[in-house]
């Protein structure tokens, strides 16, 4: 398995599609809100996107149709952005979005209440969250990469939650997933060694039920088996020496 370590030059470079990719989510969590349409949601993030000169990555990456992933609800990932469905009080939203930046790729994800949600629905946006920052307390040079699989796993079955085995994070870096896989469930074995200069895209994928997940007809759109919320949360990030470096948080 051939993992890449960046140089400091490509670590900058990472550095500044982070902080756009951050700008850009943040811009598009306020954009967030009853009555407006997944496509539309698509038409704004693609404009932000370009607006800072970067190109969207997710755009016919293996075919996929649009810029950003719209997932609401029972999806769990890669929703295509429709105009026909539209947002409404009580939904949550995953969007997942990512840039390419002077050559390299920065990947996050964050999940939205639409309006006022029900108080499950908002534990589960929250754990799902903290999941990654459970996993980040283990992401330092010298550990295993299944320090940082297992404690997500840990975190989210604690709360009686399933967590999604058909997908995983994923190395990034001049292209979009590179070496290794970042499972967010325990692994049979330690897996490779952390090193200063990996970048890793770690991304919970948790839902309110069991883990299993099925893809609708369009192939594209991932839901889970038994109809349950599921909510998805993801940074860019590097491992140093010390602690690790969230790329695309402000």
């Amino acid at each position: 398995m051939a993992v890449s370590i960046k140089s400091q030059r490509e670590i900058a470079l990472m550095r500044d599609a982070g902080k756009i990719l951050a700008e850009v989510h943040a811009r598009l969590g306020e954009y967030v809100k009853p009555g407006i349409s997944t496509l539309d949601i698509d038409t704004f993030g693609d404009r932000l996107i370009r607006g800072y000169h970067c190109i969207p990555n997710f755009l016919h990456y293996g075919g996929y149709p649009a810029s950003i992933c719209v997932s609401v609800n029972d999806e769990v990932v890669h929703g295509i952005p429709k105009r026909s469905r539209i947002l409404r009080e009580g939904d949550i939203v995953s969007l997942d979005a990512g840039l390419i930046y002077r050559g390299y790729h920065s990947d996050a994800a964050r999940t939205h209440a639409v309006g006022n949600i029900s108080p499950e629905a908002r534990k589960l946006i929250d754990v799902t969250k903290q999941c990654f920052f459970e996993g980040m307390k283990m992401a330092k040079s010298g550990n295993h990469l299944n320090d940082i699989c297992k404690t997500i796993d840990g975190y989210a079955t604690s709360h009686g939650y399933g967590v999604v085995r058909d997908l995983v994070g994923h190395g990034i870096g001049t292209k979009l997933h590179e070496e290794p896989p970042v499972p967010n469930y325990t692994m049979r074995r330690k897996g490779l060694k952390l090193r200063a200069g990996m970048t890793l895209a770690v991304e919970p994928m948790i839902n309110m039920g069991g883990w299993k997940v099925e893809w609708l007809d369009d192939d594209w759109t991932v839901v889970t088996q038994d109809g349950s919320l599921s909510a998805h949360y993801e940074n860019t990030v590097l491992i140093t020496d010390g602690e690790p470096e969230i790329l695309t948080l402000p």
